[in-house]
């Protein structure tokens, strides 16, 4: 059949995204994408370090960072994310800063890291009290609390497991039973770290459940990258992405979807993990 009177295909506004390299989730990005964008992904290079902040600082090296940039802009995205949470908090603010310093001088017309992309989430819903969920050890946790702090949010309750691996293997269902856990008193928002913890579908049923908004870390990432582009990233019943689904909304707008998935098969059991 020839189809040459179609023109080829449509044309496509890029995001390049740079993951560590043990990124799992690549098709949980896509989902929060449009049609009419497309996702460029590279990884950092394999360091034999299980997740720690030590990790952390590995893949966030700026040299690290060039390489990666470098080789994304042959696909000339508008934008450029950084995708992960820890390498992008682990240096504080003026790291994170520093960080998309880095990646607009080697050819980033725009550049967004997960943790600058939590803090603009949280003004947009006006959060400065959260609740907070993470698959990371204490340390880890900790200094993502202290990169919140420098920014004037606090963390009022948290849950992590205490993993240094396998995070993507994780079950949506501890992912919400950890975000019950964690979500006590008064919290504005409740966030879910680590771009390797899925969370895609189960933000509108914690929404529903906790009344609250809920963001994840690669919600955040892509909602910030697409904003940059001028384009709305896809999220029903997600109250970041869909103002309809934030508290007070009005009460004739849709009710969101009713159902826990299952997700992929849990991690193992995590070692040295605790509810704070």
């Amino acid at each position: 059949m020839d189809v040459s009177f179609l023109g080829g295909p449509h044309p496509q506004r890029g995001v390049g995204v740079v993951a560590p390299f043990d990124f799992a989730l690549d098709r949980e990005l896509w989902r929060w994408v449009p049609d009419e964008v497309s996702l460029h992904l590279t990884r950092t290079p394999y360091v034999p370090v299980e997740v720690s902040l030590d990790l952390a600082r590995l893949v966030s090296e700026h040299e690290t960072l060039a390489d990666a940039v470098r080789a994304l802009t042959v696909a000339e995205p508008e934008v450029l994310a950084y995708a992960c949470t820890s390498g992008s908090f682990v240096g504080g603010a003026a790291g994170e800063r520093a960080m998309c310093e880095a990646m607009t001088r080697e050819g980033a017309v725009a550049a967004v890291t997960t943790s600058g992309a939590l803090l603009e989430a949280l003004d947009e819903l006006g959060a400065r009290h959260i609740a907070l969920v993470t698959p990371y050890t204490w340390s880890v946790t900790k200094a993502l609390e202290e990169y919140l702090a420098e920014a004037g949010v606090s963390v009022d309750a948290r849950a992590y497991l205490g993993l240094t691996r396998h995070i993507w293997k994780v079950s949506y269902r501890d992912v919400a039973d950890m975000a019950r856990r964690a979500v006590r008193g008064s919290a504005d928002a409740l966030f879910i770290s680590c771009t390797n913890l899925p969370t895609y579908d189960v933000i509108p049923q914690l929404e529903a459940e906790l009344r609250i908004p809920v963001i994840s870390a690669n919600q955040v990432t892509m909602w910030s990258a697409l904003r940059r582009l001028g384009t709305r990233a896809v999220g029903p019943y997600q109250a970041l992405i869909d103002p309809g689904a934030r508290p007070g909304a009005s009460a004739l707008d849709p009710p969101p979807p009713q159902g826990l998935p299952e997700g992929p098969p849990a991690g193992p059991p995590a070692e040295g993990g605790g509810w704070t």
